[in-house]
This record gives C-alpha cells, sequence and structure tokens, in this order.
C-alpha cells in the first residue's frame, strides 16, 4: 500500500542523498559529546547520521528503522567512515534486545499518534536505571513552519505530552524553542522543537 508509513520511508530514503544530511543533529552531539562513552539505542534512526557519529567516537551502537532502505543508506556511511553499526529493520513495538543501554538518542522519531506513548514507554525499557535519554522533536508550534515534520499536529509534541510518555525519566533539561535548522535538504530554516535531556529513575 502507498499510503503507508513503511512506502512513504521507503521512498524518501531510497534517493541517492542523504535528505538529512551526513552530520549528527547539533544538539544530540553536543549532548554525547558530554558523556562517557557506552552503549547506545537509536530508534528510528534513518539514515544513521547520528550512528555514525556515535561510532566515530567509540560508542557501542545498535539502531533500527521500519525502512529496508534507510538501513542500506547508513551501512553505506558507515562503511564510508569505516565504522561498524549493528542496525536492525523493525518496528518499533517489535524491536526486541536483551541487553539495556547507557544511552538513547531519539531525534525527530514521530510516531504515528496510535501509537506514540506506547512506542515511547517500550523504548524507555532499554535505557539502564542512571542512563541517559537525549531527545529532539518538533513542537506542535512547528505546524506554521515549512522547515520540516509531520503536518499532523497528533503527531507533534508539547511539553505536556512529553512529561507523559517518558514518565519514568528524571528530566535535567527539557524546553521548547525556536532553533535555525540546516540538515539536508528537508530539514532548513526556521523550526520549532522539544529538547529534552533525562535520567531514567
Amino acid at each position: 500500500m502507498k499510503n503507508t508509513p513503511l512506502h512513504f520511508w521507503n521512498d524518501r530514503y531510497g534517493q541517492e542523498e542523504f535528505i538529512y544530511g551526513t552530520q549528527p543533529n547539533i544538539f544530540f552531539k553536543t549532548e554525547l559529546d558530554k558523556l562517557k562513552t557506552g552503549s547506545i539505542l537509536l530508534p528510528a534512526e534513518g539514515e544513521g547520521r547520528n550512528a555514525v557519529y556515535a561510532a566515530k567516537k567509540e560508542w557501542s551502537v545498535s539502531a533500527f528503522d521500519i525502512s529496508q532502505a534507510g538501513k542500506e543508506k547508513a551501512m553505506l556511511l558507515s562503511q564510508q567512515n569505516k565504522v561498524s553499526i549493528d542496525y536492525k529493520v523493525t518496528g518499533v513495538l517489535e524491536y526486541i534486545n536483551i541487553n539495556q543501554f547507557d544511552t538513547i538518542g531519539m531525534c525527530y522519531t514521530h510516531f504515528p499518534a496510535n501509537i506514540r506513548k506506547q512506542a515511547n514507554q517500550h523504548i524507555l525499557k532499554f535505557l539502564k536505571t542512571g542512563g541517559t535519554l537525549i531527545f529532539e522533536s518538533f513542537a506542535k508550534a512547528q505546524l506554521k513552519y515549512t522547515s520540516g515534520g509531520p503536518k499532523n499536529e497528533d503527531m507533534l509534541f508539547s511539553i505536556e505530552e512529553i512529561k507523559q510518555e517518558f514518565s519514568g525519566l528524571d528530566f535535567k533539561l527539557l524546553e521548547e524553542k525556536t532553533i535555525k535548522l540546516s540538515e539536508g535538504s528537508l530539514h532548513i530554516g526556521d523550526a520549532q522543537v522539544i529538547r529534552f535531556i533525562g535520567i531514567k529513575n
């Protein structure tokens, strides 16, 4: 079916261009660089820019995405950078791992509204107690900008929704702010985002 999320992302990632660029998200990079190197999980990782950056910094990297085309781009990027990442093709609710991670990085992980809270709680199961979650995604006010993101308000975040969907975290930072994006061809210009750093209780 051509209107499914899987078809959408395979089509988007299936082109030669790295549509969100090959450099890591700035907030993710800044916060990761503050942490002691360990293991990291990157859900909905797409073309692998954050995974490859973490691997270059000697993190043990696991990632997943629904898109096979995304994985292929990520593996190409990892080969170009001579690093190794463990990347699975799976839906978020189907993701399983016997391990827990020191850190989880979520950048623009906008799951369908009907599963989003369940998906975010599922991901939290894989974070160690005391582990860090680095998060940046579009806020509901992003609808007035053209710099990227879902056009469905129910897939965008409010501060209150973050607190509900990521219960079990101690928020060291939680803010909504306007930033200027420059990530490939699809994240360009002013954007309204929510960022947080959460420690698992």
